[in-house]
């Protein structure tokens, strides 16, 4: 309901939630005093296999009673929990306060498993195998929907296995990946490149970088338009990690590769994010970057 501007719906829903409870009560109301035509022996005329009468009882007094129980807990329930548009209930009960408290009860349990890890270095944590196992199904539960599960990436989603790093590989960095999030802008830079023909040989002159199949002439032509892309790539194209900007000159295309893809970011930009992973505590965070880091560094993870 916060979502709402107006006061309009919420009194609306309210209404209608008070309305549709006396409109329950009024019809149980109702269909106790309300005569059916019947027969002088109270049959209602209605006859099932041959013999099966319809009779005009009314209900059961106990089950009437129910009826008038459950609209008396229905208002109950409303004074005291959420259900009528804005108003909270006395309790003061949310879905939000009620997940954050069993998110806290869980972190408390599983704290002293936590411990020993929070006072190694990620290096360490990183040979640990119990570490690693906890490690693992924090990456799947929270990191493989992007990343995929054996943490090579999707497109637009980075390969952890490489030593390619938009921001920087050290277990510092990915730990403020994990805390901070990142996001990713590169502005649509034809209008600064020049002319479609002018985008065409700056694509050339992109493949050339990491020797990728290209047209030499149109490369050569690109280029001096490449110093409109300077500024974030470098130029040698190999990318600037405080910026985020990619290495051009590796082979390793996030967004797609070949002309058409490259021809596609310059005119059209490309906007990422990856957002900070608030649901994890500071020693989730500090184990999950030690597991991901040992994507990369297998070799080091490997030596005791």
């Amino acid at each position: 309901m916060s979502d709402f501007t107006s006061n309009f719906w919420s009194i609306f829903v309210a209404g209608v939630t008070v309305v549709s409870i006396l409109a329950c009560l009024f019809l149980l109301w109702f269909s106790g005093k309300a005569k059916a035509m019947t027969a002088s022996d109270n049959t209602t005329g209605h006859v099932w296999d041959s013999d099966l009468r319809e009779m005009n009882n009314p209900l059961p007094r106990w089950w009437a009673w129910l009826f008038v129980i459950t609209i008396v807990f229905s208002f109950a329930y409303l004074a005291l929990y959420p259900g009528l548009g804005t108003y909270g209930g006395k309790l003061g009960w949310t879905s939000t306060g009620q997940h954050q408290t069993e998110v806290e009860k869980g972190n408390a349990e599983v704290a002293p498993l936590y411990a020993r890890f929070s006072a190694m270095k990620p290096e360490d944590v990183a040979k640990d195998p119990q570490a690693m196992a906890i490690g693992e199904r924090l990456y799947m539960n929270n990191c493989a929907q992007c990343h995929a599960s054996d943490a090579r990436g999707n497109k637009g989603f980075p390969n952890l296995t490489d030593k390619d790093w938009l921001h920087g590989g050290t277990p510092e960095i990915i730990k403020t990946t994990l805390t901070q999030g990142r996001m990713g802008n590169m502005p649509p830079m034809a209008a600064a490149v020049g002319s479609s023909e002018d985008v065409k040989n700056v694509a050339q002159y992109v493949l050339s970088l990491s020797g990728s199949p290209h047209d030499s002439v149109q490369a050569g032509l690109g280029k001096a338009k490449f110093a409109t892309c300077a500024a974030c790539h470098g130029i040698d194209g190999k990318g600037n990690q405080a910026l985020g900007a990619p290495n051009l000159t590796d082979d390793i295309w996030l967004h797609g590769y070949g002309e058409a893809a490259i021809i596609s970011m310059v005119n059209q930009g490309k906007v990422n994010q990856m957002p900070a992973q608030t649901q994890l505590t500071e020693v989730q965070i500090h184990v999950l970057s030690s597991y991901v880091w040992g994507f990369s560094n297998k070799d080091a993870v490997a030596s005791k």
